[in-house]
This record gives C-alpha cells, structure tokens and sequence, in this order.
C-alpha cells in the first residue's frame, strides 16, 4: 500500500463530505499519486473518436469544478471527466448528503448538483489549456441544469456553447436522482426535444470549425421499451455515445450497512451486476452504432473487463476511489491487461461485446 493510499484510508475518519473537500485540496497541491508508466498498448482503444491510451476514466462527481484534472490524469486516468456544472453555482442539498456504506463497499450521494457554476469551470480550462497546450490528455465536461432554471432545456445548451472549445467531449447528464424531475428528460419526448435543441446548438458551433463528441448519461433504472427508446432518439439526433450509468435509487436487498435507507443515488459494488444488465441491453439495441462507456460499480480489472464485454468500449469509475485509494487506477490496468491476454484478446476492442 502507498503512502497515498494509507493517506486516503486516514480520511475516512473524517465526514465524507470533508474527506473529499481535503482530497481535492492535496490534488491541487501537487501531493497526488503519479503513474510514471507506460500504458500497456492492450489497454488502448477508441471511443467515438478519441483516442485513449487506456480505456480507465474517471466519472464525473469526483471533480465537480474542473479543479483536477491533469492530477487525476497524472494519477493513470486514460480520461477525466469532470463535473457536473450547472450554468449559475448552487449550494445543492442540505448536509449531511454523502455517506459511506463501508461495509456494501458502496456510497449514497444527494449532492444535488453542487457546483461554482459554469464561468469559473470555463476559466480553469481556459488557463489549462494556455499553460499545457502541449501535453493535455483527455478531458470530459459534464453538464446539467440549475434545480430553479425555467427553461432546463435551455441550461444544457448554455453548458455546451460556453464550454464549446474547452473541452474534448461533453456529457448530458439527465440521470441523477437528486434534481427533482430531472430523469423525465430521459422519457422520449423530452428527450428529442433535449437533443434536438442541442443538435441545433451544436450545428452552429460546428461553424467555426471544431466538433466534439457529445454522449448521453442514462440512469440505471428504465422501465422496458426505454432502453430501445433512447438509443434510437441519440442516433436521429446525432450524438455520439452513452454512458451507463449513473447511480441507482433501488436499494439491493443485500445491502448491510445502516446508512442504506439514506435517499440518494446508490453507486460502487452493489451496482456494478445491474449497471452492466442494463449496459448489455443497450449494446444489444445499439447494434454498433454508437460508442458506449461502462459506469457504475467498476473497482477491478475483472470489473472493467466484463463491462467491455457487456459492450462498452472504455469505463469509467469514481466510488471505488473511496475504498481502494488513489492508487486502484494502476492496479486496475494491471489486472485489465493482464486478463484481456489470458482470454486471448490483442486489444479492448476485440473484446467489446463478447459476453
């Protein structure tokens, strides 16, 4: 174990919240873990056009105000997204809303979108890029809507067209639980109204030359026939990808731990056998036609591994920070690549989709 790791066990005697808040200042600080290896060549992969040098992400929720990315990055991260960022800052919900499920290996969230709003997160990644031109990775800018926004619609087209330029790609966030009716956007209607808009807005900005993927990030818990639904609304709409999945507002039988009847979204391990059900689905609908990332409960490389074959072509993870540390990323890489070669796999697209 690092001396990282032994640091961020040592937060857990703190308030999640405060832990986090502390993470996120020794980041910026410098005092981060560095992953000073190559990426092993099975690990890269392709997705909607990016070129990753491993297919490991970190999901947005980690870094909400685009504070650390290139520390995430410098961590072993083949991409960060971070986010989500609503146009005007907001408090989010009262505390306490982040709790540890230690013994579920789990989190409950309803953070409610607490963010510094879109102008500060547009002003670190214009420094960024001015001071790293050169050596940036892959970046990811999730966006949502402000709880009180009259025209939420209107919100994430605001996200896109301010961060337009900013960042590599971008992600519609409609899935977490903890903005009152926010996930009705992923009903058919109003979703083609969503990405309808944001097609319009994005054929504009495609104008002055640049286009970037953007990718929807659905919930976890659809009713049937809306998996179907949603692939066929992101193809007509021309978007690039989905992410699956945000966190769950199911509680597992099987979960132990007190805080398990807390509201919120439900991420980590208890996640991790529905999120890819439901990940697998969509591969079946999809059919090829669009890019996939595996989310929600991803803590090894067997994880990553049978969210690839459940069809995703990279994965992200975020709760499993908690409990594994910083460093889990590397370990993760490790075992990922070393089980693509023991089942006979030269790359991570070879193994997309053969569960």
């Amino acid at each position: 174990m690092s001396l990282h790791d032994i640091a961020a066990r040592a937060l857990h005697a703190l308030d999640p919240e405060d832990a986090h808040g502390w993470a996120i200042r020794g980041l910026k600080w410098g005092l981060g873990p560095r992953d000073g290896g190559v990426d092993d060549p099975i690990l890269a992969t392709s997705v909607a056009g990016l070129q990753l040098a491993n297919c490991v992400g970190l999901a947005a929720g980690f870094d909400k105000n685009a504070e650390v990315p290139d520390a995430m990055l410098a961590a072993g991260f083949g991409f960060v997204e971070a986010g989500t960022v609503t146009p005007l800052a907001q408090a989010g919900n009262p505390r306490p809303r982040l709790f540890r499920l230690t013994d579920d290996q789990a989190v409950i969230n309803r953070m409610g979108f607490n963010n510094e709003g879109l102008e500060p997160f547009a002003a670190r990644l214009a420094a960024r890029k001015h001071a790293h031109a050169d050596r940036l990775g892959v970046f990811g800018a999730n966006i949502g809507a402000n709880k009180d926004a009259e025209d939420r619609i209107g919100d994430y087209v605001t996200g896109l067209t301010r961060l337009w330029g900013l960042s590599d790609y971008f992600t519609v966030n409609i899935s977490s639980p903890n903005t009152p009716g926010l996930r009705a956007l992923q009903t058919k209607a109003a979703l083609e109204e969503l990405l309808g808009r944001l097609a319009q807005a994005r054929a504009e900005l495609k104008k002055g030359g640049a286009d970037y993927p953007i990718f929807l990030k659905v919930a976890p818990d659809l009713e049937e026939g809306e998996v179907e639904a949603i692939v066929e609304t992101v193809l007509a709409c021309g978007l690039n990808g989905i992410i699956v999945s945000n966190t769950t507002i199911a509680r597992p039988d099987t979960l132990k731990s007190v805080q398990k009847a807390e509201g919120g979204g439900l991420s980590g391990a208890p996640l991790l056998v529905a999120s890819t059900r439901v990940l697998a689905e969509f591969h079946a609908a999809a059919k090829g036609r669009v890019a996939l990332i595996g989310a929600g409960g991803v803590a090894s490389g067997a994880d990553a591994l049978a969210k690839i074959k459940a069809g995703a072509c990279a994965v992200q993870l975020y709760s499993a920070l908690v409990y594994g540390g910083p460093g889990l990323v590397v370990r993760i890489k490790k075992e990922l690549a070393a089980r693509l070669r023991a089942e006979g796999f030269a790359s991570v697209s070879d193994a997309i989709g053969t569960a």
